[in-house]
């Protein structure tokens, strides 16, 4: 058989161009095989008491932690990421699931009420198998932070990767065995869109959870919704970053900065708009430019490397096409504007200014390291600009006053807002979007409770 994209998983350093390996694709009878384990691990899973699913995910965390080498360097080789922030994803992961096992406990216990005078309560139950597909910006974190809280409150989860990222896969199903867990709990299913549509008919499949595209996010929440199923969609933005006249401009930068390029400005929730007001825009975009340009590009596996190859060829070159096009429509170019030449997929780090709401860098996601760059003539018009597009994950926002920032977060149509200081994902708060960043909402205990069924229970009703 030839390998190819149609008939494999292709992993890629896309730092040198090599293929690191190529994983065939399952069988129909193999993904029979993975349903069926999911649904047997989840009748037994589910009866387990919760103290004890809790110590699994104890064990887990210590299982990241023992392996953060290995798994940084997987990270790193598949996708590109600097080697030093693969390995914060791989400790951010560990610190998830103590996080988890402490709290989630809590979180799920009985809420018990009075219902005029007679006893009732909810109870929060497993819903069954959840499928979970998933991309390859952050291979360890995107999955662990839906899967974990899932499997605490007592569903199973099957997992199907991005394709070039199956290395990362098959670790963490190798992680979920070595903390313990019972078989069927944590599978990993490498299958074709086709057999993808049947997962989510398939009877066994309780609810479905999905980070990617829009395109991708509505072709798959179509098919839960046709067959009745609960679905969450986290599909990416393309995130304001206001900043006030009265802001203190030098943290605004080094926020704007990491905000913009960590991970190759390959995150969902990166700030891509930034949104400046007109008498500090120069000031702002002229440090922004220097330090932009400060930034080490190179071999994601040297310590001192900030930003790495993006993770797939033909994403840099519709990255380019989106910069060119922008450019075309009337932007200016202030720092790189193309690809590194050589066998890397390396783009340069690129800022745009001039950039109006008509423009393609305005109107659409840029998942890369570019910035754009958009003049507000005042705090309102700041916020007619954030909220002008069809996106709404995250914006963040600077300014030294808290009454403005605490008004204009009330305004913003977005699932989450940081003030002075850029977008992020804890535990201890949840992370979605609105419009078309999707719905439904991952960590915190909206994470937990997100794939449960809440049962009322109401006893002696007359």
């Amino acid at each position: 058989m030839s390998i190819t994209p149609q008939t494999h998983a292709i992993s890629r350093n896309p730092a040198t161009g090599e293929v690191i390996e190529a994983y065939a694709f399952d069988s129909a009878e193999a993904l029979e095989q993975s349903l069926a384990r999911a649904a047997q691990g989840y009748a037994s899973w589910k009866k387990l008491p919760l103290a004890q699913r809790a110590e699994a995910v104890v064990r887990l965390g210590q299982a990241l932690r023992d392996h953060i080498e290995r798994l940084a360097a997987t990270i790193t080789a598949e996708m590109g990421k600097p080697i030093s922030q693969a390995r914060g994803e791989v400790n951010k992961c560990a610190d998830l699931c103590d996080w988890y096992a402490a709290n989630g406990p809590a979180m799920l216990a009985a809420e018990a009420t009075t219902v005029e005078h007679e006893r009732a309560w909810i109870e929060y139950r497993p819903l069954g198998s959840i499928l979970a597909v998933m991309p390859w910006n952050f291979p360890l974190w995107q999955v662990l932070r839906g899967a974990v809280p899932a499997l605490l409150a007592g569903n199973t989860y099957v997992l199907k990767h991005a394709p070039n990222v199956m290395g990362s896969a098959y670790a963490m199903r190798g992680l979920f065995e070595q903390a313990g867990f019972p078989a069927g709990v944590f599978e990993v299913i490498n299958v074709a869109n086709e057999l993808v549509s049947q997962s989510i008919r398939d009877p066994r499949i309780a609810a479905v959870t999905v980070t990617g595209s829009v395109a991708a996010g509505a072709a798959i929440g179509s098919q839960a919704g046709a067959a009745l199923k609960k679905c969450v969609l986290e599909l990416g933005g393309s995130d304001a970053f206001i900043v006030l006249a009265d802001a203190d401009l030098d943290e605004a930068v080094k926020a704007a900065v990491a905000g913009r390029f960590q991970n190759s400005g390959q995150v969902c929730a990166a700030a891509k708009r930034f949104i400046i007001e007109e008498s500090i825009a120069d000031a702002f975009t002229e440090r922004f430019v220097a330090a932009s340009r400060e930034l080490v590009i190179g071999d994601p596996r040297e310590a001192q490397t900030y930003i790495g190859p993006m993770a797939r060829f033909d994403l840099r070159d519709e990255l380019d096409g989106q910069v060119q096009r922008t450019l075309a429509e009337g932007a200016t170019l202030l720092l790189g504007g193309g690809k590194v030449e050589g066998a890397g997929n390396f783009y340069q780090p690129t800022v745009l200014a001039d950039v109006t709401p008509q423009m393609t860098s305005f109107r659409e996601e840029l998942f890369g390291p570019v910035a754009s760059i958009i003049r507000a003539r005042d705090a309102r018009h700041a916020l007619e600009l954030a909220n002008d597009s069809d996106f709404g994950l995250t914006a963040t926002l600077f300014t030294a006053d808290a009454a403005t920032a605490r008004r204009m977060a009330d305004e913003l149509e977005v699932g989450g807002v940081f003030i002075n200081g850029y977008s992020a994902s804890d535990p201890r708060v949840c992370f979605g979007g609105v419009k078309k960043s999707g719905f439904g909402r991952e960590l915190s205990h909206f994470g937990v409770r997100e794939f449960c069924n809440a049962q009322t229970v109401w006893v002696d009703r007359r």
